[in-house]
């Protein structure tokens, strides 16, 4: 059963303006994609371009354009490449490109190039000193791309269309890829692709307001497990990262009360939550129920005795702060907050927190609760009894609330997508600093500094 949190904002915080990047797209910009190791990011646009701009100047780079004929919806960058940058682009002419750039290590702020790859056909007369070149293009999907992912391990990119489908493809060689899986399992347009952060498990978010979860089997993918809640169309999904972490920190266990370890731990044995976004205007937090050990399993055997099905729930939903659909969520995997924005132009930043010192408690170092002197009730204290329950309560041992919010965004303008970055500026004054950027209608990616 899903706990609905109130908007509860304990610790007021900042939304703070660091910079536009500058030059922006003069058309709607969709996506903004954090390089995995390097301070740039990839910013995808309806005039069917990708600009690479520097966290550290907050100027463009490069352009590149050419490679697609018709709005460039997504992109995502390859993980684990060494001396070579690698970016996949989804675009609604149907098509996924796959752009590479070896890296010499200069980042430093120079002119702008324009790289126009208009003869995708013809890579043989490009120029060997082009900054990015267009290594092939995938064709596979019968209508517009919505979305490209990575796998962690960077062998799988998925992607996912207007045609009611997923693929997942395999980087088999040099420029080579292998199609391993189509899946038609929803009933709409896919809106979303996202990769578990350790597993090789993929999410998908579509138009007929389910998100499904896939895994490989016997060589054959298939769906282990449909989530349904939202209402209305899920537009984007996201994975928590490894580490638990609650009021922005990560979780010593050995630290922690009693009912508090058991919480921590059970989110170990859980993995990682998934966080979804919808039309229904809803921001929910989802969590896989630990299985329980069957039988050992004879690695000779091709018998395989347990299901490989998966029961997820529906753990949470956020504060209801948006008043239109909600079109992106990000989940930091430094402080474990999640930043949304959507159709109204708030950028709202939620934490989660354990539960009682939300509420105006305090637990002592007995086990007791005491009143912190925030309460407005007359619940100043509580048997040990109860306070041992409610620690142990494991449903509600946290609840998200609401630490910072801003309307407006990017002016009257629909803001399209979310993200964390690592900073990389000059007013960098801590090494696990991270910055937010939003990405709008009116062409322009902020970076925003989260004050609290």
């Amino acid at each position: 059963m899903s706990s609905h949190s109130s908007y509860l904002p304990s610790r007021p915080g900042k939304l703070i303006l660091l910079s536009p990047l500058t030059p922006p797209s003069l058309s709607r910009a969709w996506r903004t994609a954090p390089h995995p190791t390097l301070p740039i990011v990839a910013t995808c646009s309806s005039d069917k371009s990708v600009r690479i701009y520097s966290l550290t100047s907050f100027t463009l780079l490069s352009t590149i354009s050419g490679g697609h004929k018709r709005s460039v919806r997504s992109c995502a960058w390859k993980p684990g490449v060494k001396g070579e940058s690698v970016l996949a682009t989804g675009s609604f002419d149907a098509s996924v490109g796959v752009w590479k750039r070896w890296e010499s290590g200069d980042l430093n702020p120079r002119p702008a190039r324009e790289l126009d790859y208009t003869d995708i056909g013809d890579t043989d007369n490009a120029d060997e000193d082009e900054e990015w070149r267009f290594a092939l293009v995938l064709d596979g999907h019968d209508s517009e791309v919505k979305s490209v992912d990575w796998s962690a391990g960077g062998n799988f990119l998925a992607t996912c269309s207007r045609d009611k489908s997923v693929w997942i493809w395999e980087e088999v060689g040099d420029d080579d890829f292998e199609t391993i899986a189509v899946l038609q399992e929803h009933t709409a347009d896919v809106k979303c692709v996202a990769w578990h952060p350790e597993e090789e498990m993929l999410a998908s978010g579509s138009y007929d307001d389910d998100i499904r979860l896939w895994r490989e089997e016997l060589d054959d993918w298939g769906c282990v497990a449909v989530l349904r809640g939202h209402e209305s169309t899920v537009w984007a999904i996201g994975w928590e990262g490894v580490k638990v972490k609650v009021d922005g920190n990560e979780m010593n266990v050995e630290t922690l009360l009693e009912g508090r370890q058991e919480w921590v731990k059970r989110r170990e044995r859980s993995g990682p939550r998934l966080v979804s976004c919808s039309d229904d205007q809803t921001i929910r937090i989802w969590r896989r129920k630990p299985r329980e050990k069957g039988p050992s399993q004879n690695p000779l055997s091709i018998i395989r005795t347990g299901s490989s099905e998966e029961e997820w729930v529906e753990e949470a939903q956020l504060p209801l702060t948006h008043e239109r659909a909600v079109y992106a969520v990000a989940w930091s995997h430094r402080t474990g907050r999640i930043a949304s924005t959507g159709g109204d132009g708030k950028l709202v930043i939620y934490e989660e927190k354990w539960k009682l010192e939300a509420e105006g408690f305090k637990v002592t170092a007995k086990g007791n609760l005491a009143d912190n002197g925030n309460s407005n009730g007359d619940h100043s204290t509580m048997s040990e009894e109860n306070a041992r329950e409610t620690n142990n309560d494991k449903e509600r041992a946290t609840e998200w609330i609401v630490i910072a919010e801003i309307e407006g965004a990017h002016g009257v303008f629909e803001v399209n997508h979310v993200c964390w970055a690592p900073r990389a500026d000059r007013g960098k004054s801590r090494d696990n600093e991270e910055v937010i950027l939003s990405t709008g209608d009116d062409g322009v990616a902020k970076v925003w500094l989260l004050d609290v």
